[in-house]
């Protein structure tokens, strides 16, 4: 296990932040407990609520779990998790590929690490977290010897999907990726009935993926469960920013 060690301001308080993998099953269940509360109870989801409140499907099996906890208290208040090449052989696909067809990528297959699942708790929403989380990432990656991360980055629909229209046409003026990386959509998120003129509102994840570098890889597809328009990310790892590349792969050396 690598475990990362920051200082950060988490809750207005000097707390020490510790960035490790999850290695028992009960760590685990604390990672779905957090994804239950952030992607189901406060986002009103009724539909996927359940009894034991955990946030949990087939592919937590096959992921390593990337856990930020806050030392003083062991509470965990961030959680990514991360799927392998030879993970996603495992389960028989990428998560990605149940939203998107991932054809023009077969051959990087063996190149690619997919993370999903970001979540963070709302009182430690400084910055500091997430910033650990992509540490962590980083290190996963050259773990596994990846060139590659994608991830599927969700837009909520609460406005009609608005956003998720100005929001895509927005990035997609800078940051499509080249036709050899494109996918489609199983499911698109319908367009053009939007306003896409509005100047958009860009939610956190994908904000830290484009500072990075990432791609976007085609329209986004539509997720009714989680209500929320999904955009296929790809960040090559040589295309990282430099000052991230700096920054990551410094942070992501076992303590």
């Amino acid at each position: 296990m690598q475990t990362l060690t920051t200082s950060a301001d988490a809750a207005a308080s000097s707390s020490r932040l510790t960035l490790s993998f999850a290695s028992t099953p009960e760590e685990v269940r604390e990672v779905q407990r957090l994804r239950y509360k952030v992607f189901i109870e406060s986002m009103g989801l009724t539909a996927l609520a359940n009894a034991e409140g955990l946030d949990r499907d087939e592919y937590d099996t096959y992921c390593d779990h990337l856990i930020v906890r806050d030392a003083e208290t062991l509470k965990v208040v961030g959680t990514y998790r991360v799927l392998s090449p030879q993970g996603a052989r495992r389960a028989g696909r990428f998560y990605s590929e149940q939203e998107f067809d991932l054809g023009r990528l077969h051959h990087l297959r063996n190149r690619i690490a997919e993370a999903g699942r970001a979540c963070i708790d709302p009182a430690y929403r400084s910055g500091a977290v997430i910033m650990m989380l992509w540490a962590g990432l980083a290190a996963f990656m050259q773990r596994e010897k990846c060139e590659y991360l994608i991830g599927c980055a969700s837009i909520s629909l609460a406005d009609g999907g608005h956003n998720a229209a100005a929001l895509y046409r927005k990035v997609s003026e800078s940051n499509l990726a080249p036709t050899e990386y494109r996918v489609r959509p199983h499911l698109p998120f319908p367009l053009d009935d939007r306003d896409a003129t509005q100047a958009p509102t860009i939610p956190p994840l994908i904000k830290g993926y484009l500072r990075s570098g990432a791609w976007i890889c085609g329209e986004p597809a539509w997720d009714p469960d989680f209500h929320s328009a999904d955009l296929f990310m790809m960040l090559p790892l040589a295309k990282l920013d430099s000052r991230y590349a700096r920054h990551y792969l410094k942070e992501s050396q076992p303590a």
